[in-house]
């Protein structure tokens, strides 16, 4: 498990919490669904989801890394985690995007070595 200082502290159920923990193995496909939804309603585009490549889709990275986050803090929601600004967004962005090359990397490694 990892975490996260943030430059500016959230409040959760009325405690200031200055640091997040968060955990990308624990995404579930459920988790992973409950990002992408969340994040279709952030952007407006009411629960449909995003064709574009989730490479490339840094909304849906910033909801994976709350995924991550939630995962392992089940007291936390993303209405608590909507309040991180500033920087932090970009670190929390940073989780997610990390899970994503990490898995795209294994998919690569596995396309290897089926092909040898």
């Amino acid at each position: 498990m990892d975490s996260i200082k943030l430059k500016k502290p959230i409040k959760v159920n009325g405690e200031e919490v200055a640091e997040l923990t968060y955990d990308v193995n624990e995404i579930t496909p459920a988790g992973f669904a409950e990002a992408e939804f969340r994040k279709s309603q952030a952007s407006g585009s009411k629960g449909a989801p995003s064709a574009a490549a989730v490479e490339l889709d840094y909304s849906m990275q910033l909801y994976l890394g709350f995924a991550a986050i939630i995962a392992v803090n089940p007291k936390y929601d993303y209405n608590d985690l909507q309040r991180i600004s500033g920087p932090d967004v970009m670190s929390v962005m940073k989780i997610g995007r990390n899970f994503i090359l990490a898995s795209a990397e294994g998919e690569s490694e596995a396309e290897g070595s089926e092909s040898a």
